[in-house]
Order: C-alpha cells, then structure tokens, then sequence
C-alpha cells in the first residue's frame, strides 16, 4: 500500500493539542470579526433582486452576456442558462422595472442580431431572502443533530462532542473566510458548507474508528497514547485523500469560470480545514472531555466523604 507518511511515524499531536486549539482559535477569531465588521456579502438568494428570463433567436455565449451587463453596472448579476442554450436567466442584486429596462437595453444594443425577448420578470423580495436565510441556517443545523445522533449510536456520546466541534470549526472558518474575501454567498455555497460537513464527517469517523480497535486491543491503556498511535496510523490516509480530492478543487477553482468559483473556493477552504480538524482538533476534544468526565466521577466520591 502507497504510504505518503513513512511508517511508525510517532507525532505528538496530543501533547501540542494546545497548539492546535490555539491556532484555531485565532483564525476563528479573525472570521468572526470580519463576518461582525464587514458582514457576509450575501447573494441575490438571500437579499432578494430581479429575476428576468430572456429568449434568444440564436445562443449567446453566457460570457458575452456577462460582460454586456458588466459594462452597464450589473457585474454581479448571475447567469445561466434556462432549459436551452437560447433561454438565459437573468438574477439581478437591485429590485424595480427600471433594472428590466437596463438589462433589454444592454442586451438588444450589444446583441442587435440575436433577437433577444423579454419573457418573464419578476422581483425576489427581502421576505423571500429572509425565508431562504432561515431555511440555509436550519438546513446545516439539521445535519449537525444528525451527526451527533450517528456519532453517539455507532461510538460514544464523547466521540459525538469531538465531531461536533470539528465541524462547526470548519464551518465557522469557511464562513470566515468569506467575511474576510467579501466573495458572494449564495445557495450553491450553502450547498458547499453541507458538502464539507459530510466530508470533514468521514475523515474523522476513519479516525474514530482506529481509536476505537486500538482502545479495543487494550482497554487499561491510557486514552492519550492510543489517540496518538490511531492520528498516526491515518494520517497517510487522510493527506493523500485531502489531497487527491484538493487537486479537482483546484482545478475547478481556477478553470471552472465564474460560475462556480465561489462554489470551489468554499470546497477548497472547508478540505484544507476539515483535513485540519479531523487531525489536529476532533480527536484531542475526545481526549479532553474523557478527562473532565473522569475528573467528575473521581471527584464525586471524595466530596461525599
């Protein structure tokens, strides 16, 4: 078996668990401060806009049309095609007829010989945005539940605590990172966030699962050492998987267009911090919460002495 990680490699990552909490922390700290300051710039999803669906007599090109509206003040209208290469949808940020007129005008002027008509518009106000918001939130909150459910069935309810806190720090830094590039969010990114939780989910359950035969082969060993020797035994694993799906990433983020660039970025941004939580943090959180249980129980029989 290929291994990118020599064999009988010994790191320490529970003792510098500290470390990693640390470094964690701060970059959490900065995306939270970036989100309070600066805010999400969310997408016509969740603000609410114009929707216009136009019909051509021959296809343009999706670029062409970007760039037409571009040069009128609309750059970050999204666009795409609609059933055939000849019906286009048009979601534009601003709100009135006024925008409709803009986007014909633009159109018709650049695009003389296309025969562009006009065939359905109409408004996504701030309530539909707000209900979109609401259901985003609910739709990773969801999933989260789901996984403490998974995790406490198959494991422990401790296991459940580390993967939690792995995801919602992969989820907050990915949201972080978006307060600090202003890069749009919209429905598609809400999409990649549930695909980085199922990710990060199964990097950590690969983990989860050796800690668990090792803690199996000998049940009086101290939990600290054998998290240590089950992070080590994975993680070839985990860096060649991180990396072979972080090589597709790239590739769509710099080739895929505009269209699913902020879709790629928060799929680059969640690999490379799930990887990091799967290794650095979930499986120390483990070891953490064991101590405060076992200090709990230790500490109840001396109190009623």
């Amino acid at each position: 078996m290929f291994e990118i990680i020599p064999s009988g490699t010994q790191i320490d990552f529970v003792g510098r668990a500290r470390l990693w909490v640390a470094i964690s922390l701060i970059l959490i700290g900065i995306g939270i401060a970036a989100m309070v300051v600066r805010g999400l710039n969310l997408g016509i999803d969740f603000r609410g806009g114009t929707v216009v669906q136009i019909k051509t007599t021959t296809p343009i090109a999706i670029q062409e049309i970007r760039k037409a509206l571009a040069e009128g003040g609309h750059g970050d209208a999204v666009i795409q095609e609609f059933g055939s290469p000849n019906d286009i949808l048009i979601r534009v940020a601003a709100g009135s007829g006024q925008v409709v007129k803009e986007v014909k005008q633009l159109l018709e002027g650049h695009f003389k010989d296309h025969g562009v008509t006009v065939v359905r518009q109409e408004e996504v106000g701030p309530q539909v945005g707000a209900d979109l918001r609401h259901k985003a939130v609910m739709a990773i909150l969801y999933a989260l539940g789901m996984v403490v459910i998974y995790i406490t069935i198959r494991f422990e309810f401790k296991y459940a605590v580390g993967a939690i806190l792995a995801l919602v720090h992969d989820v907050l830094l990915t949201l972080g990172a978006f307060a600090v590039t202003q890069l749009e969010v919209d429905l598609t990114v809400v999409a990649a966030v549930l695909t980085i939780v199922g990710y990060s989910l199964n990097d950590t359950i690969v983990v989860y699962d050796r800690i668990r035969e090792n803690h199996r082969e000998n049940v009086q060993a101290p939990l600290g050492p054998v998290i240590n020797r089950s992070v080590n035994e994975t993680l070839s694993r985990t860096v060649l998987t991180s990396a072979t799906t972080l090589v597709v990433v790239v590739a769509l983020f710099f080739l895929g267009g505009s269209v699913i660039h902020d879709f790629a970025f928060a799929l680059l941004v969640g690999i490379v911090v799930g990887t990091y939580s799967s290794i650095f943090i979930a499986s120390p959180v483990v070891l953490a919460w064991d101590r405060l249980r076992n200090r709990g129980v230790q500490e109840a029989p001396a109190a009623s002495r």
